[in-house]
């Protein structure tokens, strides 16, 4: 378990959903969610569903870091506080995976499939959004491989989020 005594816990959001699903929304209250509890958002905006999540965690006065796949960027294009133009492209995705201390998952496709198996060898606990489709859904009873490296916490709603940080000890930081 991560000590968090000396500074908030980073959260990556991995994923895509499309602008008015309900994944997409989900995202959205996800990110307001790290928001108010003080926690740091990693986002790569790399879909709708990322980018609505970095955005409303930003509006909500969260502290939000984009780590973007291209090499050059103005800020300015991105919702959040600190920007990281890698200049990576896909390979960016280990980046997203290592950054943050969890992992919550929306939907996703491809590359969500290899950030997850990235943050799953390195020990990152996961909190897939289930209920409201996409590869997330899969992802609790199909982990990326028998290791059992780190959690796997479903969440269908915020409130169902909130338990699983609570209960994977991310909020003794609050």
């Amino acid at each position: 378990m991560r000590d968090f005594r000396n500074r908030p816990p980073q959260i990556s959001i991995l994923g895509s959903a499309e602008r008015g699903s309900s994944a997409y929304l989900m995202a959205e209250q996800a990110g307001i969610l790290i928001a108010k509890l003080g926690f740091t958002l990693i986002s790569g905006c790399g879909s709708p569903a990322t980018r609505a999540a970095a955005q409303a965690a930003h509006t909500n006065g969260g502290n939000v870091i984009s780590i973007v796949p291209n090499a050059n960027i103005d800020a300015e294009d991105w919702p959040c506080n600190v920007l990281i133009p890698c200049g990576m492209g896909d390979a960016r995705n280990l980046l997203m995976a290592l950054s943050g201390d969890a992992c919550i998952v929306v939907g996703g496709r491809a590359g969500t499939i290899s950030e997850v198996c990235l943050a799953w060898l390195h020990n990152r606990p996961l909190f897939p959004l289930v209920g409201h489709g996409g590869w997330s859904e899969s992802l609790p009873d199909n982990p990326p491989d028998e290791r059992k490296n780190s959690s796997i916490s479903p969440w269908d709603n915020t409130d169902s989020l909130l338990e699983c940080l609570k209960e994977s000890n991310f909020c003794s930081y609050v």
